[in-house]
C-alpha cells in the first residue's frame, strides 16, 4: 500500500510540474543564462578590440614648399 501511495505522489508532482509550466520555465532560465554569458563575452571582446587611448600623432616635420612648380621639376 505504501509503494502505491508513493508512486502516485511522485506522479502527481510530475503532473503539477507540467501544469505550472515547469519545463518551459527551466528552459527559459537556461536560455537567459546563456544570453548573459554571451553578452559578457561580447562586451569583453569589444572592450579589448578598441584601446582606450591611441598613440601620439606624428605629423610631417618639414613645411611644404610654397612654390609647387619647383616640386614638380
Amino acid at each position: 500500500m505504501t509503494v502505491l501511495g508513493t508512486g502516485a505522489f511522485i506522479g502527481g508532482n510530475h503532473v503539477v510540474d507540467q501544469q505550472t509550466g515547469g519545463p518551459e520555465r527551466r528552459q527559459d532560465a537556461q536560455i537567459e543564462q546563456i544570453r548573459q554569458v554571451v553578452a559578457e563575452e561580447l562586451y569583453l571582446q569589444l572592450k579589448d578590440a578598441f584601446p582606450p587611448k591611441t598613440g601620439g600623432v606624428s605629423g610631417k616635420k618639414d613645411a611644404p614648399p610654397l612654390n609647387y612648380r619647383q616640386q614638380i621639376q
